[in-house]
């Protein structure tokens, strides 16, 4: 009897270890600076989709793009699922709920620290440490730092997926499209100099393209 159980104890350490080398963990910052917070219904139809892509012990978390967003304040949800479709299916309309009334009463920000969220989303996956990495970023990606916050800080994006999502073009940029190209090849460069892989989707039609990282 008692190698009846060691064998199932053994078979069990197996098939989670199995899961856990397989598993997703995806962290989505959202901004909403500006008029970038009328963008954020489309932020949640990305939600949407992310959550219908993970599974069995994947990580999900979003959180808001604020003034100072190197902080486990702005995240506006978080869950590791279960191993159990009942109970992942309830899980997932919980989050859904909660997206749902951060959408509804969600409030401009003054300030856009991109750089800490991306902080605090490495932090937070590290810590959840799954197989894939991903962090999708949904914003005009201009940075607009509160005096005295400093962001001049070095990454380790070794083994993220960094997606920039919905990179609206700013007024300015119909002025001289030169900023919206340096905003876009500053973050790219600020990404893979610090071991990360960079990729721009703004065809939200073809959402499909996340499929092979989440």
């Amino acid at each position: 009897m008692k190698k009846y159980f060691l064998l199932l104890a053994c078979l069990l350490l197996v098939a989670c270890t199995a899961s856990q080398q397989n598993n997703s963990g995806v962290y989505m910052l959202i901004d909403t600076s500006g008029t970038y917070k009328e963008e954020i219904d489309k932020a949640e139809q990305i939600i949407r989709y992310s959550l219908s892509r993970l599974d069995a012990s994947d990580s999900f978390a979003v959180a808001r793009i604020d003034t100072g967003s190197f902080s486990e304040k702005d995240i506006v949800a978080k869950i590791t699922f279960d191993d159990r479709p009942s109970a992942i299916n309830r899980q997932k309309r919980l989050f859904a709920e909660k997206i749902g009334a951060f959408v509804s009463d969600a409030k401009s920000s003054p300030y856009t620290d991109i750089t800490g969220g991306l902080l605090q989303a490495v932090e937070f996956l590290n810590e959840k440490g799954p197989a894939v990495k991903t962090v999708l970023i949904f914003s005009d990606l201009k940075e607009d730092l509160e005096a005295g916050y400093i962001r001049d800080i070095e990454f380790d994006l070794s083994g993220f997926d960094v997606i920039a999502l919905n990179v609206t073009k700013l007024r300015s940029d119909n002025v001289d499209p030169r900023e919206y190209l340096t905003r876009l090849s500053t973050w790219q460069h600020k990404v893979e100099t610090s071991g990360g892989n960079w990729q721009v989707i703004n065809d939200l039609e073809g959402l499909e393209g996340l499929a092979g990282l989440l």
